[in-house]
């Protein structure tokens, strides 16, 4: 739901800091009105616009909620064209449309003429597991692989080399390491957890993606 510029207070249950294309999520009274909402900040959203009004020089659309399924999307759509102030003063009806900008898809690029199917999938995954699935779905460029997510992501780590510090503990390892090896000479000998590491990327075990925070995700690539 669209509100007020920024800096302009704003009455009742908004977010007094909200922006124009802000979304929320809403409680309502029986009777209709408003009783309680919630800013949704980083919901995937995409701008999109109607062509007829940009070819008569008028920039017309707005924000969406990309989380949401294809058909949902299709109507909101369909409800903005049915909008167009070009529509309203020469009857000319708006039919064509395309995503002119869009916001917290992570590092995936939406195109202007993007599958709503493809916008769909991503932004519902994103509103569920977050930017790693961003991550992830911009890897794999496939609708299909995309349910493959949950078994494949395999966590948040600070480094290959904590992951792989990690693995070495859940498999036992590092316990095997200390039997074998006499107490006298464990100062002397360690785990090379980088090389192992290195080893798990580059044999194809692993997918390893940077995040913003200068942490890694982690895929299964098997």
């Amino acid at each position: 739901m669209s509100g007020p510029e920024h800096g302009h207070p704003a009455p009742g249950p908004w977010d007094p800091d909200e922006r124009v294309g802000d979304i929320y999520e809403v409680d309502l009274t029986p009777d209709g009105q408003v009783e309680q909402a919630e800013r949704l900040t980083d919901v995937p959203r995409i701008w999109v616009g109607s062509w007829l009004d940009y070819n008569h020089g008028v920039l017309y659309g707005q924000w969406i909620d990309a989380a949401q399924d294809e058909d949902q999307l299709h109507a909101d759509i369909t409800g903005m064209l049915a909008g167009s102030p070009t529509t309203a003063e020469t009857g000319e009806p708006a039919e064509d449309w395309g995503i002119f900008d869009h916001d917290n898809f992570g590092p995936i690029r939406i195109g202007e003429q993007e599958s709503l199917s493809w916008v769909s999938a991503v932004a519902r995954g994103i509103s569920e597991h977050g930017l790693a699935f961003a991550a992830y779905a911009d890897v794999m460029q496939d609708e299909t692989m995309l349910a493959g997510f949950a078994d494949a992501y395999l966590g948040h780590y600070e480094s290959v080399e904590a992951y792989a510090e990690q693995l070495i503990a859940d498999l036992g390892y590092d316990q095997a390491f200390e039997q074998a090896v006499p107490e006298g000479l464990r100062a002397y000998v360690r785990i090379d957890t980088e090389a192992f590491g290195r080893d798990l990327q580059l044999g194809g075990d692993v997918h390893v993606l940077p995040t913003d925070d200068g942490g890694v995700w982690i895929f299964d690539a098997r």
